[in-house]
């Protein structure tokens, strides 16, 4: 029964089914080893100690909506079931849960239900992905082999509901990525594994406001350019893609950040792709030379070559394109050239 088992919640993990199909197919293939009157599978977390509901069995609508919000949350930290131990019981507890918990006292036990067997679950014992309770209306404390049982499977269904997967598969539209984060709904971030630790994308950094104000327009898909080296690109640059988390990912989680090599810039000089980027803002040629503090005149010998360079015939055109190949360098309040605030594009 346990090879079977395995092999199910396996199949399931690894599955490209949406999240909610998965954690619902977890939950069926879960009843038969471990039995169940309703259970309730969320993903956690940590950083806001909040558990969003992925899928539940035969759990009522009141139960499944009490669950979903804080009083849950606060209960399973006081219980400590948010830790990476064994499955928990309220009698694990040295106090009535009917008594302490509003969990149970003002939720569960009106709702006929008696008993339970929780427990978080992590990836690689180390990251907190999800938490699991088995609601039982009998009054029988759980049994050692149903805890170990559970404990024993608790990792194939923490893999099943696992985010990470389908966001590192995001990593697969830029090439030659050599760093990423995940970018949350409230600016923090969140590790990619094995992308980790570049300065370009730690908190704060304004690539990482640009990447927030893209996904907030709905762009599931867009790229750009960043100087390396300080502003004026000493280094050169480095593409940023920022692609949207898919769907079926908790709203928590807004998308992915990549650093990877910049693409051919088809010879445009740093300064050029300055001034490309306020193209692409909207900026006439004297706000430009505003922003930029040059000559209207030097501004215009620019984008004659950027568009010689380019081989295209309007600013417009030349605007569309490094939208489109990811040429477009911001930007940013703070730079030496600030926010431009540029009104409607010329042709």
């Amino acid at each position: 029964m346990a090879e079977a088992l395995g092999t199910a919640l396996g199949r399931i993990a690894a599955s490209a089914d949406p999240l909610p199909e998965r954690a619902l197919g977890l939950l069926v293939a879960l009843r038969p080893a471990v039995p169940f009157d309703a259970a309730w599978l969320a993903f956690a977390d940590p950083r806001r100690s909040s558990y969003t509901p992925l899928a539940s069995l035969d759990l009522d609508d009141d139960i499944a909506g009490f669950f979903s919000g804080p009083a849950m949350a606060q209960d399973i930290a006081t219980t400590g079931c948010d830790r990476d131990c064994l499955p928990m019981s309220p009698s694990d507890h040295s106090y009535p849960s009917s008594e302490h918990l509003s969990t149970w006292s003002d939720c569960l036990t009106p709702a006929g239900i008696h008993e339970s067997l929780s427990v978080a679950l992590f990836v690689r014992g180390s990251r907190h992905v999800g938490f699991l309770t088995l609601l039982s209306k009998s009054r029988s404390v759980p049994s050692r082999t149903m805890r170990h049982r559970l404990a024993a499977i608790a990792p194939m269904m923490a893999a099943g509901i696992d985010t990470m997967p389908c966001l590192l598969a995001t990593t697969r539209l830029a090439r030659g990525v050599t760093a990423g984060t995940v970018l949350r709904d409230d600016g923090l971030t969140e590790v990619l594994p094995g992308l980790d630790g570049d300065p370009l994308l730690a908190v704060g950094s304004p690539i990482l406001d640009i990447a927030t104000q893209r996904l907030g327009d709905g762009l599931l898909y867009s790229s750009f350019l960043w100087p390396l080296g300080g502003p004026f690109a000493p280094d050169g640059h480095a593409r940023i893609t920022v692609v949207a988390a898919p769907d079926d990912v908790p709203d928590v989680l807004a998308g992915v950040v990549l650093v990877s090599p910049a693409p051919s810039t088809h010879g445009l000089t740093p300064r050029e792709l300055e001034v490309l980027g306020l193209v692409v803002d909207g900026c006439s040629n004297h706000e430009i030379a505003h922003t930029l503090i040059v000559a209207p005149r030097t501004v215009a010998a620019h984008i004659e070559h950027l568009l010689t360079k380019l081989d295209v015939s309007t600013r417009t055109t030349a605007a569309v394109r490094a939208e489109r190949e990811g040429l477009y360098v911001p930007s940013v309040p703070g730079s030496p050239y600030g926010d431009p605030g540029c009104g409607e594009r010329e042709n």
